[in-house]
Protein backbone atom coordinates (compact mmCIF):
# COMPACT_ATOMS: atom_id res chain seq x y z
CA UNK A 1 0.00 0.00 0.00
CA UNK A 2 2.84 2.19 0.82
CA UNK A 3 4.61 1.71 -2.27
CA UNK A 4 1.68 2.18 -4.21
CA UNK A 5 0.97 5.76 -2.79
CA UNK A 6 4.79 6.61 -3.18
CA UNK A 7 4.17 5.78 -6.83
CA UNK A 8 1.05 8.15 -7.06
CA UNK A 9 3.07 10.89 -5.33
CA UNK A 10 6.20 10.33 -7.88
CA UNK A 11 3.76 11.12 -10.92
CA UNK A 12 2.22 13.34 -9.18
CA UNK A 13 5.39 15.60 -8.84
CA UNK A 14 6.98 14.51 -12.68
CA UNK A 15 3.41 15.96 -13.34
CA UNK A 16 3.51 19.09 -11.91
CA UNK A 17 7.26 19.76 -12.76
CA UNK A 18 6.26 19.26 -16.09
CA UNK A 19 3.63 21.36 -16.09
CA UNK A 20 5.92 23.90 -14.41
CA UNK A 21 8.56 23.51 -16.89
CA UNK A 22 6.34 23.81 -19.86
CA UNK A 23 5.09 27.19 -18.35
CA UNK A 24 8.35 29.30 -17.90
CA UNK A 25 9.00 27.82 -21.57
CA UNK A 26 6.13 29.72 -22.92
CA UNK A 27 6.37 32.56 -20.66
CA UNK A 28 9.68 32.73 -22.15
CA UNK A 29 8.97 32.77 -25.54
CA UNK A 30 6.67 35.77 -24.94
CA UNK A 31 8.82 38.51 -26.63
CA UNK A 32 10.12 40.97 -24.65
CA UNK A 33 7.96 44.61 -24.94
CA UNK A 34 9.45 48.02 -24.94
CA UNK A 35 8.14 51.16 -25.40
CA UNK A 36 9.97 54.83 -26.02
CA UNK A 37 7.75 57.36 -25.92
CA UNK A 38 9.43 60.88 -27.18
CA UNK A 39 8.02 63.59 -25.47
CA UNK A 40 6.87 66.63 -28.07
CA UNK A 41 8.67 65.33 -31.65
CA UNK A 42 7.03 65.90 -34.40
CA UNK A 43 6.21 63.75 -37.70
CA UNK A 44 8.66 65.81 -39.98
CA UNK A 45 11.50 65.14 -37.47
CA UNK A 46 12.32 61.83 -38.38
CA UNK A 47 14.11 61.49 -41.59
CA UNK A 48 12.78 58.17 -42.20
CA UNK A 49 9.19 60.17 -42.34
CA UNK A 50 10.26 63.39 -43.99
CA UNK A 51 13.32 63.20 -46.45
CA UNK A 52 13.31 67.05 -47.12
CA UNK A 53 13.55 67.39 -43.16
CA UNK A 54 17.28 68.33 -41.50
CA UNK A 55 17.89 66.47 -38.89
CA UNK A 56 19.45 63.40 -38.98
CA UNK A 57 17.93 60.52 -37.24
CA UNK A 58 20.40 57.66 -38.37
CA UNK A 59 19.13 55.44 -35.71
CA UNK A 60 15.53 55.36 -35.89
CA UNK A 61 16.16 54.76 -39.70
CA UNK A 62 17.75 51.98 -38.78
CA UNK A 63 15.18 50.68 -36.49
CA UNK A 64 12.16 51.11 -39.67
CA UNK A 65 14.55 49.36 -42.11
CA UNK A 66 14.55 46.17 -39.17
CA UNK A 67 10.59 46.73 -39.15
CA UNK A 68 7.48 48.04 -39.98
CA UNK A 69 6.63 51.88 -39.98
CA UNK A 70 2.98 53.21 -39.51
CA UNK A 71 2.51 56.36 -41.58
CA UNK A 72 -0.90 57.52 -40.54
CA UNK A 73 -0.59 56.83 -36.34
CA UNK A 74 -1.96 59.24 -34.09
CA UNK A 75 -2.04 59.83 -30.46
CA UNK A 76 -5.55 59.92 -28.76
CA UNK A 77 -4.73 63.72 -27.59
CA UNK A 78 -2.71 66.66 -28.93
CA UNK A 79 -1.04 67.05 -25.78
CA UNK A 80 1.03 64.54 -23.53
CA UNK A 81 -0.80 63.74 -20.03
CA UNK A 82 -3.63 62.46 -21.80
CA UNK A 83 -1.57 60.61 -24.46
CA UNK A 84 -0.02 58.63 -21.37
CA UNK A 85 -3.39 57.40 -20.04
CA UNK A 86 -4.29 56.20 -23.70
CA UNK A 87 -1.12 54.22 -23.93
CA UNK A 88 -1.35 52.58 -20.57
CA UNK A 89 -5.17 51.92 -20.27
CA UNK A 90 -6.50 51.40 -23.93
CA UNK A 91 -9.30 54.18 -23.37
CA UNK A 92 -9.61 57.11 -24.94
CA UNK A 93 -8.38 59.85 -22.23
CA UNK A 94 -11.71 62.08 -22.45
CA UNK A 95 -13.41 59.37 -21.02
CA UNK A 96 -11.35 59.88 -17.30
CA UNK A 97 -11.82 63.17 -15.37
CA UNK A 98 -9.47 65.11 -17.17
CA UNK A 99 -11.18 66.59 -20.37
CA UNK A 100 -8.49 69.49 -21.12
CA UNK A 101 -5.22 70.06 -20.76
CA UNK A 102 -2.82 68.47 -18.54
CA UNK A 103 -2.17 67.53 -14.81
CA UNK A 104 0.90 69.44 -13.09
CA UNK A 105 3.60 67.92 -10.67
CA UNK A 106 1.74 67.88 -7.43
CA UNK A 107 -1.80 67.01 -8.80
CA UNK A 108 -3.00 63.43 -7.49
CA UNK A 109 -3.14 59.88 -9.96
CA UNK A 110 -5.53 60.41 -12.82
CA UNK A 111 -5.81 56.81 -13.27
CA UNK A 112 -8.21 55.34 -10.82
CA UNK A 113 -7.06 52.31 -9.16
CA UNK A 114 -9.43 49.72 -10.23
CA UNK A 115 -8.34 50.26 -13.80
CA UNK A 116 -6.22 47.65 -15.37
CA UNK A 117 -3.09 49.00 -17.41
CA UNK A 118 -1.00 47.63 -19.95
CA UNK A 119 1.90 46.94 -16.82
CA UNK A 120 -0.99 44.94 -14.65
CA UNK A 121 -2.44 42.95 -17.96
CA UNK A 122 1.36 41.68 -19.00
CA UNK A 123 2.09 40.94 -14.75
CA UNK A 124 -0.80 38.78 -15.27
CA UNK A 125 0.88 37.13 -18.11
CA UNK A 126 4.36 36.22 -16.85
CA UNK A 127 5.86 39.75 -17.05
CA UNK A 128 8.64 41.55 -15.25
CA UNK A 129 7.28 45.18 -15.19
CA UNK A 130 8.97 48.90 -15.22
CA UNK A 131 8.70 51.89 -15.80
CA UNK A 132 11.57 54.48 -16.31
CA UNK A 133 11.48 58.17 -16.93
CA UNK A 134 8.37 60.78 -17.24
CA UNK A 135 5.10 60.07 -15.71
CA UNK A 136 2.78 62.82 -15.93
CA UNK A 137 -0.18 61.03 -14.75
CA UNK A 138 -0.39 62.39 -11.02
CA UNK A 139 0.40 60.62 -8.23
CA UNK A 140 -0.07 61.19 -4.45
CA UNK A 141 2.53 63.25 -2.48
CA UNK A 142 2.32 63.13 1.09
CA UNK A 143 0.26 66.68 1.22
CA UNK A 144 1.48 68.48 4.96
CA UNK A 145 -0.32 71.95 3.63
CA UNK A 146 -2.57 72.15 0.48
CA UNK A 147 -1.74 74.71 -2.24
CA UNK A 148 -2.94 77.87 -1.37
CA UNK A 149 -3.99 78.49 -5.46
CA UNK A 150 -3.63 75.16 -7.25
CA UNK A 151 -4.26 76.66 -10.73
CA UNK A 152 -1.33 79.16 -10.21
CA UNK A 153 2.06 77.84 -11.44
CA UNK A 154 3.54 80.13 -8.72
CA UNK A 155 2.28 78.13 -5.58
CA UNK A 156 2.52 74.92 -4.53
CA UNK A 157 1.55 72.18 -1.41
CA UNK A 158 4.05 71.89 1.01
CA UNK A 159 5.11 68.10 0.39
CA UNK A 160 6.57 65.55 3.10
CA UNK A 161 9.62 64.21 0.78
CA UNK A 162 10.35 61.27 3.38
CA UNK A 163 7.49 59.62 2.89
CA UNK A 164 6.65 57.42 0.03
CA UNK A 165 3.84 58.38 -2.79
CA UNK A 166 0.81 56.40 -3.08
CA UNK A 167 -1.16 56.10 -6.49
CA UNK A 168 1.89 55.67 -8.64
CA UNK A 169 3.45 53.22 -11.05
CA UNK A 170 3.62 50.60 -8.50
CA UNK A 171 -0.36 50.81 -7.82
CA UNK A 172 -0.61 50.18 -11.47
CA UNK A 173 1.74 47.37 -12.44
CA UNK A 174 4.79 48.51 -12.41
CA UNK A 175 7.53 46.49 -10.48
CA UNK A 176 10.21 48.48 -10.61
CA UNK A 177 9.72 52.34 -10.90
CA UNK A 178 12.04 55.25 -11.42
CA UNK A 179 11.64 58.79 -12.67
CA UNK A 180 9.79 61.84 -12.02
CA UNK A 181 6.54 63.43 -11.58
CA UNK A 182 5.82 65.66 -14.47
CA UNK A 183 7.62 67.35 -17.32
CA UNK A 184 11.28 68.44 -16.91
CA UNK A 185 9.75 72.13 -16.77
CA UNK A 186 7.52 71.34 -14.10
CA UNK A 187 8.40 71.20 -10.45
CA UNK A 188 9.00 69.40 -8.25
CA UNK A 189 12.44 68.20 -9.65
CA UNK A 190 12.75 65.18 -7.69
CA UNK A 191 13.27 61.31 -8.30
CA UNK A 192 10.92 59.18 -7.06
CA UNK A 193 12.49 55.21 -7.18
CA UNK A 194 9.63 52.60 -6.27
CA UNK A 195 7.49 55.07 -4.76
CA UNK A 196 10.45 56.65 -2.55
CA UNK A 197 11.79 59.66 -3.20
CA UNK A 198 15.49 59.55 -3.68
CA UNK A 199 16.77 62.73 -2.07
CA UNK A 200 14.88 65.51 -0.12
CA UNK A 201 14.63 68.31 -2.44
CA UNK A 202 16.69 71.37 -0.62
CA UNK A 203 17.00 74.19 -3.11
CA UNK A 204 15.20 76.49 -5.73
CA UNK A 205 15.92 76.37 -9.40
CA UNK A 206 14.36 77.79 -12.71
CA UNK A 207 15.74 78.55 -16.13
CA UNK A 208 14.22 81.09 -19.05
CA UNK A 209 13.70 80.70 -23.01
CA UNK A 210 14.29 77.03 -24.54
CA UNK A 211 16.48 75.62 -21.56
CA UNK A 212 13.06 76.80 -19.57
CA UNK A 213 11.74 75.25 -16.72
CA UNK A 214 9.77 76.73 -14.02
CA UNK A 215 10.93 77.55 -10.48
CA UNK A 216 10.49 75.00 -8.03
CA UNK A 217 12.01 72.49 -5.41
CA UNK A 218 14.89 70.58 -7.05
CA UNK A 219 16.80 67.50 -5.33
CA UNK A 220 20.76 67.67 -5.51
CA UNK A 221 20.84 64.10 -6.94
CA UNK A 222 18.28 65.71 -10.35
CA UNK A 223 20.26 67.81 -12.52
CA UNK A 224 18.13 68.91 -15.65
CA UNK A 225 21.18 68.66 -17.97
CA UNK A 226 21.84 65.01 -17.53
CA UNK A 227 18.36 63.65 -16.73
CA UNK A 228 18.12 62.25 -20.66
CA UNK A 229 21.21 60.44 -20.27
CA UNK A 230 20.60 59.15 -16.64
CA UNK A 231 17.51 57.82 -17.71
CA UNK A 232 19.17 55.84 -20.15
CA UNK A 233 21.66 54.51 -18.53
CA UNK A 234 18.97 53.43 -15.95
CA UNK A 235 16.94 51.76 -18.46
CA UNK A 236 20.11 49.90 -20.25
CA UNK A 237 20.95 48.91 -17.14
CA UNK A 238 17.33 47.29 -16.32
CA UNK A 239 17.50 45.76 -19.70
CA UNK A 240 20.61 44.21 -18.86
CA UNK A 241 19.84 42.73 -15.50
CA UNK A 242 15.95 41.42 -16.96
CA UNK A 243 18.26 39.57 -19.71
CA UNK A 244 19.89 36.96 -16.99
CA UNK A 245 16.07 36.30 -16.05
CA UNK A 246 13.83 33.65 -17.03
CA UNK A 247 10.34 36.03 -17.54
CA UNK A 248 9.91 38.28 -20.24
CA UNK A 249 9.78 42.41 -19.10
CA UNK A 250 8.36 45.00 -19.89
CA UNK A 251 9.73 48.06 -20.13
CA UNK A 252 7.71 51.34 -20.66
CA UNK A 253 10.44 54.39 -21.14
CA UNK A 254 8.67 57.50 -21.92
CA UNK A 255 11.65 60.24 -22.07
CA UNK A 256 11.07 63.95 -20.94
CA UNK A 257 12.56 65.04 -24.70
CA UNK A 258 12.53 66.87 -26.58
CA UNK A 259 10.48 68.60 -24.78
CA UNK A 260 11.59 71.77 -23.40
CA UNK A 261 13.66 72.44 -21.21
CA UNK A 262 15.50 72.11 -24.86
CA UNK A 263 19.24 70.81 -23.36
CA UNK A 264 21.58 69.04 -25.62
CA UNK A 265 24.19 67.30 -24.19
CA UNK A 266 27.86 69.17 -25.50
CA UNK A 267 28.11 65.90 -27.48
CA UNK A 268 25.63 66.84 -29.24
CA UNK A 269 25.49 70.86 -29.37
CA UNK A 270 25.74 71.55 -33.07
CA UNK A 271 25.43 68.46 -34.64
CA UNK A 272 22.04 69.04 -36.44
CA UNK A 273 23.18 72.12 -37.92
CA UNK A 274 19.87 73.34 -37.54
CA UNK A 275 19.26 74.35 -33.81
CA UNK A 276 19.14 73.39 -30.54
CA UNK A 277 15.97 71.47 -30.91
CA UNK A 278 17.34 69.72 -33.75
CA UNK A 279 20.86 68.65 -31.80
CA UNK A 280 18.03 67.88 -28.90
CA UNK A 281 16.28 65.23 -31.27
CA UNK A 282 19.13 64.25 -32.81
CA UNK A 283 20.05 62.57 -28.86
CA UNK A 284 16.52 61.47 -28.77
CA UNK A 285 17.84 59.50 -31.76
CA UNK A 286 21.18 58.25 -29.62
CA UNK A 287 19.02 57.06 -26.98
CA UNK A 288 17.47 54.34 -29.42
CA UNK A 289 20.52 53.45 -30.74
CA UNK A 290 21.56 52.69 -27.04
CA UNK A 291 18.25 50.70 -26.42
CA UNK A 292 19.34 48.66 -29.98
CA UNK A 293 22.54 47.94 -28.93
CA UNK A 294 22.39 47.14 -25.52
CA UNK A 295 19.35 44.45 -26.92
CA UNK A 296 21.94 42.86 -29.47
CA UNK A 297 24.71 42.54 -26.83
CA UNK A 298 22.24 40.77 -24.24
CA UNK A 299 21.25 38.70 -27.14
CA UNK A 300 17.64 39.14 -27.05
CA UNK A 301 16.95 41.34 -29.62
CA UNK A 302 15.49 39.01 -32.07
CA UNK A 303 12.15 38.33 -29.68
CA UNK A 304 12.27 41.98 -28.53
CA UNK A 305 8.94 43.99 -29.95
CA UNK A 306 10.49 47.70 -29.91
CA UNK A 307 8.11 50.56 -30.14
CA UNK A 308 9.20 54.04 -30.92
CA UNK A 309 6.59 57.04 -30.83
CA UNK A 310 5.67 60.58 -29.42
CA UNK A 311 3.16 61.81 -27.37
CA UNK A 312 2.04 64.41 -29.62
CA UNK A 313 3.30 66.99 -32.33
CA UNK A 314 6.65 69.33 -31.83
CA UNK A 315 5.62 72.17 -29.25
CA UNK A 316 6.41 75.99 -30.65
CA UNK A 317 9.24 76.06 -27.90
CA UNK A 318 11.31 74.29 -30.99
CA UNK A 319 11.21 78.01 -32.52
CA UNK A 320 9.30 77.80 -36.28
CA UNK A 321 10.80 80.88 -37.80
CA UNK A 322 14.49 78.88 -36.60
CA UNK A 323 13.70 76.08 -38.44
CA UNK A 324 12.35 77.52 -41.22
CA UNK A 325 14.83 79.35 -42.02
CA UNK A 326 16.81 76.12 -43.00
CA UNK A 327 13.98 74.65 -43.84
CA UNK A 328 13.18 72.21 -41.66
CA UNK A 329 9.22 71.87 -40.32
CA UNK A 330 8.47 69.52 -37.36
CA UNK A 331 5.08 68.53 -38.96
CA UNK A 332 6.29 67.70 -42.04
CA UNK A 333 3.39 69.12 -44.80
CA UNK A 334 0.55 69.11 -41.76
CA UNK A 335 -1.41 71.58 -40.34
CA UNK A 336 -0.61 72.36 -36.94
CA UNK A 337 1.97 71.23 -33.55
CA UNK A 338 1.58 70.31 -30.61
CA UNK A 339 -1.59 71.45 -28.64
CA UNK A 340 -3.81 71.52 -31.83
CA UNK A 341 -6.72 69.48 -33.26
CA UNK A 342 -5.62 69.89 -37.20
CA UNK A 343 -3.26 66.62 -38.12
CA UNK A 344 0.50 68.15 -36.45
CA UNK A 345 -0.94 67.99 -33.12
CA UNK A 346 -1.42 64.22 -32.75
CA UNK A 347 -0.25 62.70 -35.97
CA UNK A 348 3.06 60.97 -35.03
CA UNK A 349 5.70 58.85 -36.30
CA UNK A 350 5.11 55.09 -35.28
CA UNK A 351 8.36 52.68 -35.92
CA UNK A 352 7.77 48.95 -34.70
CA UNK A 353 10.71 46.60 -34.75
CA UNK A 354 10.34 42.82 -33.71
CA UNK A 355 13.37 40.47 -35.88
CA UNK A 356 11.57 37.07 -34.32
CA UNK A 357 8.17 38.01 -36.27
CA UNK A 358 7.24 41.69 -37.58
CA UNK A 359 7.46 42.63 -41.16
CA UNK A 360 10.96 44.30 -42.28
CA UNK A 361 11.42 47.52 -44.19
CA UNK A 362 7.67 47.41 -44.22
CA UNK A 363 5.46 50.39 -44.22
CA UNK A 364 1.77 50.68 -43.76
CA UNK A 365 -0.83 53.59 -44.01
CA UNK A 366 -3.85 52.20 -42.16
CA UNK A 367 -4.87 54.51 -39.15
CA UNK A 368 -4.01 53.65 -35.55
CA UNK A 369 -4.04 55.17 -32.74
CA UNK A 370 -1.57 54.98 -29.73
CA UNK A 371 -4.60 53.34 -27.25
CA UNK A 372 -4.20 50.35 -29.75
CA UNK A 373 -1.17 49.02 -28.08
CA UNK A 374 -3.23 47.94 -24.99
CA UNK A 375 -5.21 45.24 -27.44
CA UNK A 376 -2.18 44.03 -29.42
CA UNK A 377 -0.11 43.07 -26.54
CA UNK A 378 -3.00 41.20 -24.86
CA UNK A 379 -3.15 39.17 -28.19
CA UNK A 380 0.56 38.73 -28.20
CA UNK A 381 0.31 37.15 -25.05
CA UNK A 382 -2.88 35.54 -25.16
CA UNK A 383 -5.11 37.64 -22.06
CA UNK A 384 -8.70 37.82 -22.73
CA UNK A 385 -10.39 41.47 -22.33
CA UNK A 386 -12.74 42.38 -20.32
CA UNK A 387 -15.65 44.64 -21.52
CA UNK A 388 -14.45 47.17 -18.49
CA UNK A 389 -11.02 46.95 -19.96
CA UNK A 390 -9.53 48.47 -23.10
CA UNK A 391 -12.49 50.31 -24.13
CA UNK A 392 -10.95 51.94 -27.34
CA UNK A 393 -8.13 49.23 -28.21
CA UNK A 394 -7.56 47.81 -31.60
CA UNK A 395 -4.48 45.10 -31.69
CA UNK A 396 -1.91 46.16 -34.58
CA UNK A 397 -0.55 42.51 -34.36
CA UNK A 398 -1.91 41.47 -38.07
CA UNK A 399 -0.43 44.70 -39.44
CA UNK A 400 2.99 44.46 -37.72
CA UNK A 401 3.25 40.85 -38.45
CA UNK A 402 1.91 41.20 -42.04
CA UNK A 403 -0.87 38.65 -41.56
CA UNK A 404 -3.91 40.25 -42.36
CA UNK A 405 -3.56 44.04 -44.44
CA UNK A 406 -6.91 45.18 -42.58
CA UNK A 407 -8.24 48.45 -41.48
CA UNK A 408 -8.38 47.66 -37.79
CA UNK A 409 -10.42 50.84 -36.67
CA UNK A 410 -13.57 52.33 -38.47
CA UNK A 411 -13.08 55.62 -36.35
CA UNK A 412 -10.48 58.13 -35.15
CA UNK A 413 -11.05 59.86 -32.32
CA UNK A 414 -8.61 63.09 -31.96
CA UNK A 415 -8.51 65.62 -29.12
CA UNK A 416 -7.20 68.80 -28.43
CA UNK A 417 -5.64 70.67 -25.27
CA UNK A 418 -8.53 72.83 -25.01
CA UNK A 419 -10.98 69.61 -25.12
CA UNK A 420 -12.12 70.04 -28.35
CA UNK A 421 -12.81 66.60 -30.82
CA UNK A 422 -11.94 65.89 -34.80
CA UNK A 423 -13.38 62.33 -35.69
CA UNK A 424 -12.26 60.77 -38.71
CA UNK A 425 -12.87 57.71 -41.30
CA UNK A 426 -10.96 57.36 -44.25
CA UNK A 427 -10.67 60.24 -46.26
CA UNK A 428 -12.84 62.69 -43.83
CA UNK A 429 -12.47 64.56 -40.34
CA UNK A 430 -15.11 66.46 -38.99
CA UNK A 431 -13.46 69.32 -36.17
CA UNK A 432 -16.09 70.48 -33.73
CA UNK A 433 -14.68 73.69 -32.91
CA UNK A 434 -13.91 76.66 -35.33
CA UNK A 435 -10.15 77.29 -35.31
CA UNK A 436 -7.00 75.28 -34.45
CA UNK A 437 -8.30 74.37 -30.72
CA UNK A 438 -4.73 74.32 -29.24
CA UNK A 439 -2.08 77.09 -30.08
CA UNK A 440 -1.73 77.44 -33.35
CA UNK A 441 -3.75 80.33 -35.80
CA UNK A 442 -6.41 80.84 -35.24
CA UNK A 443 -6.08 79.43 -31.84
CA UNK A 444 -9.45 79.94 -29.60
CA UNK A 445 -7.74 83.20 -28.20
CA UNK A 446 -7.20 84.99 -31.59
CA UNK A 447 -11.15 83.82 -32.05
CA UNK A 448 -11.95 86.09 -29.38
CA UNK A 449 -9.84 89.04 -29.96
CA UNK A 450 -10.20 89.21 -33.37
CA UNK A 451 -13.66 88.21 -32.73
CA UNK A 452 -13.50 86.22 -35.94
CA UNK A 453 -16.57 84.89 -37.40
CA UNK A 454 -15.80 81.27 -38.28
CA UNK A 455 -17.89 78.17 -39.00
CA UNK A 456 -18.64 76.20 -35.79
CA UNK A 457 -17.75 72.98 -37.08
CA UNK A 458 -15.35 72.11 -39.91
CA UNK A 459 -15.06 69.46 -42.28
CA UNK A 460 -11.97 68.31 -44.32
CA UNK A 461 -11.57 65.53 -46.74
CA UNK A 462 -7.68 64.81 -46.24
CA UNK A 463 -7.43 62.84 -49.28
CA UNK A 464 -7.66 66.11 -51.40
CA UNK A 465 -6.67 68.41 -48.93
CA UNK A 466 -3.75 66.62 -46.52
CA UNK A 467 -2.88 70.54 -45.35
CA UNK A 468 -6.56 71.04 -44.17
CA UNK A 469 -6.92 74.45 -46.08
CA UNK A 470 -10.46 74.20 -47.23
CA UNK A 471 -13.29 73.47 -44.97
CA UNK A 472 -16.16 71.69 -46.56
CA UNK A 473 -18.62 71.66 -44.23
CA UNK A 474 -21.44 74.03 -46.15
CA UNK A 475 -20.38 71.24 -49.19
CA UNK A 476 -21.29 68.52 -47.72
CA UNK A 477 -23.80 69.05 -44.46
CA UNK A 478 -24.37 65.10 -44.76
CA UNK A 479 -20.77 63.63 -44.37
CA UNK A 480 -20.77 66.07 -41.39
CA UNK A 481 -23.83 64.96 -39.63
CA UNK A 482 -22.70 61.48 -40.32
CA UNK A 483 -19.30 61.35 -38.58
CA UNK A 484 -21.27 63.61 -35.67
CA UNK A 485 -23.65 61.28 -35.37
CA UNK A 486 -20.52 58.34 -35.12
CA UNK A 487 -18.48 60.57 -32.52
CA UNK A 488 -22.09 60.79 -30.28
CA UNK A 489 -22.19 57.11 -30.54
CA UNK A 490 -19.01 56.65 -28.91
CA UNK A 491 -19.17 58.53 -26.66
CA UNK A 492 -22.76 58.06 -25.28
CA UNK A 493 -21.01 54.62 -25.15
CA UNK A 494 -17.90 54.35 -23.09
CA UNK A 495 -16.28 52.72 -25.85
CA UNK A 496 -15.61 52.53 -29.40
CA UNK A 497 -14.89 48.82 -29.52
CA UNK A 498 -17.25 46.14 -29.75
CA UNK A 499 -19.04 45.51 -26.12
CA UNK A 500 -21.44 46.36 -23.44
CA UNK A 501 -21.98 50.28 -22.96
CA UNK A 502 -19.13 51.42 -20.00
CA UNK A 503 -19.27 55.03 -18.19
CA UNK A 504 -16.98 57.73 -18.77
CA UNK A 505 -16.23 59.63 -15.76
CA UNK A 506 -17.22 63.62 -15.45
CA UNK A 507 -20.55 63.68 -17.79
CA UNK A 508 -21.82 66.58 -15.31
CA UNK A 509 -19.52 69.23 -16.16
CA UNK A 510 -17.88 68.16 -19.46
CA UNK A 511 -19.05 71.26 -21.34
CA UNK A 512 -17.38 70.18 -24.78
CA UNK A 513 -19.41 67.64 -25.41
CA UNK A 514 -22.69 69.78 -25.48
CA UNK A 515 -22.79 70.95 -28.99
CA UNK A 516 -22.14 67.33 -30.06
CA UNK A 517 -24.79 65.51 -28.13
CA UNK A 518 -27.42 67.41 -28.03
Amino acid sequence: MKLKISLIAFVLIVTACKSNAQHTTATKQQPNIIYILADDLGYGDVQNYNPEGKIATPNLDNMAANGIKFTDAHTSSAVCTPTRYGILTGRYNWRSELKSSVINGYSKSLIKQERITIAEMLQTQGYNTAFIGKWHLGWDWKIVTEDPNPKSPRTAPVVDFTAPIKNGPSTHGFEYSFGFCASLDMAPYVYVENDMPTMVPTKYTANKKKKMWRKGLTADDFDHNTVLQDLTDKAVTYIGNQAKEKKPFFLYFPLPAPHTPILPSEEFLGKSKTNEYGDFVMQVDDVVRQIRDVLKKQGISENTLLVFTSDNGCSPKADFKELAAVNHNPSGVYRGAKADIFEGGHKVPFIVEWPAKALKNASTDKTICTTDFFATCTEITGYKIKDSEGEDSNSMLPLITGTKDIDIREYLVSHSITGDFAIRKGDWKLITCPGSGGWSYPSPKDIRKQKLELPKMQLYNLKEDIAETKNLIAEHPEKAAELKAALKKIILDGRSTVGTTQTNEGMENWRQIKSIIE
